[in-house]
């Protein structure tokens, strides 16, 4: 495992992480305990040191879970946790002083720390970005020394480009070979500020595994099968907005002319890693063996010149009209 700076936080985290909107289960099935610290020891021992949760994943376990597996290790990870989806509504008016005060008191509860590593705002909406008093309270926050580092977790490429303005440490973005337009401007715009990227969804909801078929079905409540047009939130949580349909074509089209075979999954990700602005890229795993798979891919070589164009010219052909201009 090779290790990557995150930002201004100057903590070396392994390039290739550890989301955890899965711990302990797939998505919808109940928490499995077992599964979450079997799962966590198998990342930890693959050399994973960072750890991306959120205060709503698994209402609570998933931080609850990495707090029982952290301890006599805070010195040796890095947790980072997300608040905000707490609110309902999820509206702009509801990050107040008071409530992110709350969040963040309730994640070090539930992780059980004096003071957390980071803290991100979970995609909040964008109007927030243009609140500074939001970010003035995590500045407080941080004097107070209740959260060491924070940032945003964003939807859209605009809104990282605004969170710029104010002292984060990290912009966690969605960033894979169907979602590749951070990288246009964005990065540079990150390493000018010391800015880590967190890549996440960089399987695009698992259409870049290169594993499924116009006939794969998924669990009634999994958000692939409830949000692929954005019922329940952004559509660009799912399959990175693209069209189902579209993107398992598109996907075949990468495993051929990659030649990827079954490694489509693996090469996404190391495809994720060829840019020199992305600290860490942050596949889920709710089993052991998902941990082995998902490392396996900072050990693959380089993407050639020629590798590269095939993944523009599959984007340009099938996914950057709409994806480009809504995310």
């Amino acid at each position: 495992m090779d290790y990557r700076v995150l930002g201004k936080t100057g903590f070396k985290i392994s390039e290739v992480s550890l989301g955890t909107w899965q711990l302990g289960s797939k998505w919808g099935d109940p928490f499995d305990e077992n599964d979450a610290q079997n799962t966590l020891a198998a990342a930890y021992d693959a050399g994973v040191n960072f750890f991306d949760t959120a205060d709503i994943y698994q209402d609570g376990h998933s931080e609850r879970a990495l707090a029982k597996f952290i301890k006599g290790k805070q010195d040796k990870v890095f947790v980072s946790t997300k608040i905000g989806r707490k609110l309902d509504p999820h509206v702009a008016s509801g990050y107040t002083a008071e409530n992110l005060t709350k969040f963040v008191e309730e994640s070090l509860t539930n992780l059980d720390v004096d003071a957390l590593d980071n803290v991100l705002l979970h995609c909040p909406p964008t109007p927030v970005y243009y609140t500074p008093e939001v970010f003035f309270t995590l500045d407080q926050l941080k004097k107070e020394g209740k959260i060491k580092n924070y940032g945003v977790s964003v939807e859209r490429v605009e809104e990282a480009m605004k969170a710029l303005d104010y002292d984060i440490s990290a912009v966690e973005i969605i960033y894979n070979m169907f979602r590749l337009r951070p990288a246009d401007n964005f990065f540079k715009m990150a390493q000018e500020h010391n800015v880590g990227i967190i890549a996440r969804v960089p399987l695009a909801s698992g259409l870049l595994s290169g594993k499924y078929t116009l006939e794969t079905t998924f669990g009634k409540e999994d958000h692939r099968t409830f949000n692929r047009h954005g019922e329940a939130f952004d559509q660009g949580e799912t399959f990175s907005g693209v069209d189902y349909a579209l993107g398992v074509k598109a996907a075949d089209e990468l495993k051929e002319r990659l030649g990827a075979g079954n490694q489509l999954a693996q090469m996404a990700l190391r495809y994720i890693l060829m840019a020199d602005a992305v600290s860490t890229v942050i596949p889920g795993a709710s089993k052991p063996e998902q941990i082995t798979r998902n490392v396996a891919a900072a050990d693959l070589p380089a993407f050639t010149a020629d590798q590269m164009a095939v993944v523009r010219d599959v984007y340009d052909k099938y996914i950057k009209n709409p994806v480009q201009y809504r995310w």
